[in-house]
């Protein structure tokens, strides 16, 4: 039988999800404030295009989505 050792900087499964849907939800809203505000990007010279918004607004809603249901299955 192998025990687990929890040091320093551990943290527990139920936070881990708590804090990752959350970073998760807040690049969402900021995709989703963006497209509705229609802010510039631009890294370099390249202007980001506002599909770009749209696509992650998708993919990080479904992950803070899928996280806090995770969460909320957890207990």
């Amino acid at each position: 039988m192998t025990r687990r050792k929890q040091g320093i900087g551990s943290m527990k499964q139920g936070a881990f999800l708590l804090v990752t849907s959350s970073i998760f939800a807040l690049i969402a809203l900021l995709h989703a404030l963006r497209l509705i505000y229609g802010w510039n990007v631009t890294i370099g010279e390249w202007a980001v295009p506002v599909w770009v918004s749209a696509v992650g607004f998708l993919i990080a809603g479904y992950l803070a989505c899928q996280g806090f249901m995770l969460k909320n299955k957890q207990g």
